[in-house]
């Protein structure tokens, strides 16, 4: 398996918008022509920036014969690691990935420290993010606990996002792993949506949690040390 990397600009400058193709093609060469849907789409396509600042989930069109099309925004000078994850028919769950220099490529990256605290305000919701052990190798519940931020009463009316309580994305400090989290109980509603996930090695770990609530999908990132 592998994929071709198109953009419609080859280095796109800071605050602009470029259309992104991607080609997967299976080892032979020729085009992946089917894919399974998984949670709601062909295909999920993340995109970070280099230092982790910046983070976008977004969903291409399929265009046909393996071939998707996205538009995506890329705000400042910099790195960007782009993420294609995707299941071939019948097959098992795949990631292609692609850097992208935009503008002139260098930035102004800001070190990534961990949280002092795994509680966050967003959206007018206040996340709480707990581990049952947090140990690299070895497999953890991580659980969201998702509240008003005012009232600080539990919110018990999560809607579904692409198919589940929520989506957790997890990638590394030096942006080479990535983890893609579903939920234990898909059709949870709140104020607890927990997630199973084995962190690979030790060290500093971006997390994002998205959710929906009242019709609007709310994005709350994490910072950890992983021991």
């Amino acid at each position: 398996m592998q994929a071709e990397w198109k953009l419609s600009k080859e280095k796109p400058a800071a605050g602009e918008t470029a259309q992104v193709t991607v080609q997967i093609r299976d080892s032979d060469g020729k085009p992946v022509e089917k894919f399974d849907v998984n949670h709601e789409k062909l295909m999920h396509l993340i995109v970070v920036s280099k230092d982790l600042s910046h983070f976008a989930h977004l969903h291409p069109d399929y265009r046909q014969n393996g071939l998707f099309q996205a538009d995506v925004p890329f705000p400042t000078d910099g790195e960007y690691k782009l993420i294609a994850d995707f299941i071939p028919a019948g097959g098992t769950a795949r990631t292609e990935t692609h850097w992208v220099a935009a503008g002139s490529g260098a930035g102004s990256p800001s070190a990534l420290q961990p949280d002092a605290s795994l509680v966050k305000t967003v959206d007018g919701k206040e996340v709480a993010l707990t581990f049952d052990k947090l140990k690299a190798g070895q497999e953890t519940t991580m659980t969201f606990t998702i509240k008003d931020a005012q009232s600080k009463a539990p919110i018990t009316n999560l809607q579904p996002y692409l198919g589940a309580v929520g989506h957790v994305v997890v990638i590394s400090g030096d942006a080479e792993q990535y983890l893609h989290n579903h939920p234990l109980d898909e059709s949870a509603k709140g104020p607890n949506a927990a997630f199973a996930t084995t962190f690979p090695k030790a060290g500093l770990y971006k997390i994002w949690g998205q959710f929906q609530h009242e019709g609007r999908v709310f994005t709350v990132p994490f910072t950890i040390n992983v021991p």
